[in-house]
C-alpha cells in the first residue's frame, strides 16, 4: 500500500452505491478510485476472506457524453492522428484502430482484430504484434497479462518499430491500439483512464447498470450493475492535499509542516500520476513540491529525506543553481522544473 498517498478501506456493510458514496465522503475521502493494476492488487488484498463483490467509485454519466482515453494509465489524450472522416461512430464505435499510414479510426469494441502490445520492461523491441485476433477487451487483458498494456499515446505510436509491425499485416485494415471512449467517471472527479472491465462488459444481459463493482473471484474485474443493489464497498483516504494559496517555497514548507505533515514527495511513476491529478486543479502554472537543491553539497533532495530516485524533469532541467526548488507543471506533461524559491505558487502537502 502506498501509505503516504492514499489508503483503501473495505467497508463490510451492504449499501446502495449512493449510500456508499455518502458514507465514504463523511468518514473518509470518497468511494475508491482505482488508477492502475497495483491499486487493484491492493483492493484484492484488503478483501481477503470477505464477500465476493464490492462497490468502487466509478459510475456512468447520465448525459451520455463520451470521452476518449488511452488504456495505459497516465498517458494523456491530448494529440490525435485521425484518418480523414474519422472518428465516424458508424455503429456505436468506442475503440480505436491503427490503419494505413498509421492513421486512426474508430471501430466496434466487439470486432475481432489483431493488436499491438507495449512492454515498458524492455529496453528494445518494446512492441509486440500478436498472431491471434481478439476483441478490444480481450486484447487489453492479454497485453496486461503478458506485457504492460495495449500501445498507447502519440510518443509510442511514432516509434519506427510500430510502423514495421503494422506493415507485417499487409492489407489488414484494422489493428487495435489502446484507444477507447466511454461515459464513465470517478466519484471524486479525477480523470484516471484505468478500466478493468470483465470480458462480458459489452453483454447487456450481464452488465446493464450505471455503477461499477469489483468481483474478487474474477481477478477483481469490474461489472456494472443497478446502483440500487446493496453491496459492501471500498472507501479511500487521500493523503495528499492541494493548497490553493500562493506562497514561496519556504512558506509552503512551513505551512505543510504546521497544518499537515510535509511538502509532498514523489518516489515512483505511480505516485507521480496520482499527484499530477491533484495538480490539475491548481490556479497557478506550477505547484511546489518538497524538492530542494543544496549548494553546499551540490545535489537535489526531498525534504522528507527520501533519495531522488524517480525523476520527471523537463527537457534541459535541472541546471543546478542556488536558491532553487522543484515545482511541477499543472498542465501538459506535468514535468518538473527548478524555479527560484521566492516565486509564489499553489503547493501540495502530504498528510502523513
Amino acid at each position: 500500500m502506498v501509505c503516504q498517498l492514499y489508503e483503501y478501506h473495505y467497508i463490510n456493510e451492504e449499501k446502495t452505491w449512493t449510500e456508499a458514496q455518502q458514507y465514504c465522503r463523511e468518514k473518509h475521502t470518497d468511494l475508491a478510485t482505482v488508477s492502475n493494476m497495483a491499486d487493484m492488487k491492493r483492493l484484492l488484498s484488503n478483501s481477503a476472506g470477505n464477500m465476493n463483490e464490492a462497490w468502487i467509485g466509478l459510475y456512468d454519466q447520465t448525459d451520455g457524453v463520451r470521452t476518449w482515453y488511452w488504456s495505459l494509465p497516465g498517458v494523456e489524450f491530448n494529440e490525435t492522428n485521425w484518418k480523414e472522416g474519422e472518428p465516424n461512430d458508424y455503429t456505436n464505435e468506442n475503440c480505436g484502430f491503427i490503419g494505413e499510414k498509421l492513421k486512426w479510426g474508430d471501430i466496434s469494441c466487439k470486432s475481432i482484430n489483431y493488436f499491438i502490445c507495449y512492454d515498458e520492461r524492455k529496453t528494445s523491441e518494446k512492441f509486440y504484434m500478436t498472431e491471434e485476433k481478439k476483441t478490444w477487451l480481450e486484447a487489453q487483458s492479454y497485453c496486461r497479462e503478458k506485457h504492460t498494456d495495449l500501445i498507447s499515446g502519440m510518443k509510442q505510436l511514432q516509434d519506427g518499430e510500430v510502423g514495421k509491425l503494422r506493415n507485417t499485416k499487409g492489407n489488414e485494415n484494422y489493428i487495435y491500439l489502446g484507444l477507447f471512449r466511454d461515459t464513465w467517471k470517478w466519484s471524486d472527479g479525477s480523470s484516471f483512464s484505468f478500466r478493468h472491465w470483465n470480458l462480458q462488459f459489452e453483454d447487456e444481459k450481464s452488465n446493464s447498470g450505471q455503477c461499477a463493482m469489483t468481483v474478487f473471484d474474477d481477478g477483481g474485474r469490474w461489472k456494472n450493475v443497478d446502483c440500487k443493489e446493496e453491496k459492501p464497498f471500498f472507501c479511500y483516504d487521500d493523503k495528499v492535499i492541494l493548497i490553493k494559496e500562493n506562497k514561496t517555497w519556504e512558506d509552503a514548507l512551513y505551512y505543510c509542516r504546521d497544518h499537515y505533515h510535509d511538502l509532498v514527495t514523489i518516489t515512483s511513476l505511480d505516485e507521480q500520476r496520482w499527484i499530477q491529478e491533484k495538480a490539475k486543479n491548481a490556479s497557478t502554472d506550477y505547484v511546489w513540491m518538497g524538492l530542494r537543491y543544496t549548494c553546499t553539497l551540490d545535489f537535489w533532495f526531498w525534504v522528507s529525506d527520501e533519495v531522488v530516485r524517480y525523476k520527471n524533469w523537463a527537457s534541459g532541467e535541472p541546471v543546478d543553481d542556488c536558491d532553487m526548488s522543484g515545482a511541477m507543471e499543472t498542465r501538459g506533461e506535468h514535468r518538473w522544473s527548478k524555479i527560484n524559491d521566492l516565486k509564489e505558487f499553489n503547493f501540495l502537502c502530504s498528510k502523513s
